[in-house]
Order: C-alpha cells, then sequence, then structure tokens
C-alpha cells in the first residue's frame, strides 16, 4: 500500500468520518456464474500486511488473508446472477451487487471508496478510486473477500456441473472452457448475454 493512500483514509477518519467502507467486485470477465461484491469496514487501528489486488495474490495467501479480514472487520457481500446480468447487463449487474454488498452491512458506513471510477446509488458520501485495490486498505480488503466467495462459489458449482472445470477456470474464458462450452452447450450457470456464450447460443433478450 503507498502511504499517500494510506494517509487518505487516516484523513477521512480524522475530518470525523467514523465507518469508512471500501467497496469492490470481482466476476465481470467470466462467462458463468455470479458476480460478487464486498464491502469492508475497516476500522481505524486496523492494519494487516500483504492486503493489495486479490487478483495478484496466490490462493493460499488469499484465503488466509480471507481469515484475517473477515474476523476484523465488518464485511456485507453482494451477489447478482447470471440471469440477473442477463436481463440488466454487467455494468449494472456490477453496481448493483456493490450497492447490495454496502446494504448488507451491520453498520452503515459513512464514507464509501470505491474501487474504479464509477460511484453507487446510495445517499452517502463516496469516492471512486482507480486501482483503489492496490492503494487502499479497505478496498484491497473488500476485493479479497469478494474473490474468495466467489471462487468458493464457482468451485461449488463444479460439483453441479463437472463437465466445464469451473474448479479450475472460475468461469473466466479459458481454451479449455471454451471447448467444453462448444461441446456440452452452456449450464444453467452460464451468461447468455456474452459473446462467446451468445456466438454459440444464441438468445433474444429483448
Amino acid at each position: 500500500m503507498k502511504n499517500g493512500h494510506l494517509r487518505l483514509e487516516s484523513a477521512l477518519h480524522e475530518e470525523g468520518f467514523c465507518w469508512v467502507a471500501g467497496v469492490d467486485e470481482v466476476g465481470r470477465g467470466p462467462l458463468a456464474g455470479p458476480v460478487v461484491a464486498a464491502a469492508c469496514l475497516v476500522s481505524r487501528s486496523f492494519h494487516l500486511e500483504g492486503i493489495r489486488d486479490s487478483k495478484k495474490l496466490s490462493p493460499a495467501k488469499r484465503k488466509k488473508l480471507f481469515w484475517n479480514i473477515i474476523t476484523s472487520t465488518l464485511i456485507g457481500i453482494g451477489v447478482v446472477s447470471e440471469q440477473e446480468i442477463d436481463r440488466i447487463n454487467i455494468l449494472r449487474a456490477s453496481l448493483l451487487a456493490m450497492r447490495k454488498a454496502v446494504l448488507a452491512l451491520s453498520v452503515t458506513p459513512d464514507f464509501l471508496l470505491i474501487d474504479g471510477h464509477l460511484k453507487l446509488d446510495l445517499p452517502l458520501p463516496q469516492m471512486p478510486v482507480v486501482g483503489g485495490d492496490e492503494k487502499l486498505i479497505s478496498v484491497g480488503a473488500a476485493s479479497i473477500v469478494a474473490k474468495v466467495v466467489r471462487d468458493e462459489m464457482m468451485t461449488s458449482y463444479d460439483l453441479e456441473y463437472p463437465d466445464y472445470g469451473f474448479r479450475s477456470h472460475k468461469g473466466y474464458p479459458t481454451p479449455a472452457h471454451l471447448s467444453a462450452l462448444e461441446t456440452h452447450g452452456p449450464s444453467p450457470i452460464h451468461r447468455m448475454s456474452f459473446g462467446p456464450v451468445a456466438r454459440l447460443y444464441p438468445v433474444d433478450f429483448s
């Protein structure tokens, strides 16, 4: 974490914002499964070495940090299904998942730090931070929690739909996944509006 951005969170606390939450989502790119978001309320004294963008951590490191985070902070989770993604599009679904995550917190935050460049439809002070999952502890923690939760969901789906290899690729469009999709057709959790699926199995969503 860069000290300048650590100071941003500290500065918000100093300005009187007691409940600062970081918000992030994972799962925009996969062809299957939900998009999952997490909101993480961290205390002023919270610090955990190694928090950064969840995609750059090994699965073992990510899980270790996950357990430390959920036992030391307040967490809210938001999930939007693949059917809803097809209905409203992935951008709106990602924003909805993040909104759900914030609303799932047991304490209402008084400031939101959101990974990316968009704001949420919530009557709360908020600031989008591009690359926030690498720059801010609260957003980095949310990134890790969302990633672990979604990965576990996709691992469970692998037991239901073993032909697709969801345990290994988590729904992302790897060559093995695309080959399985062509061989077996889409599963109930595939996003039918996404290009590689839609090209093989077109569906009219109008």
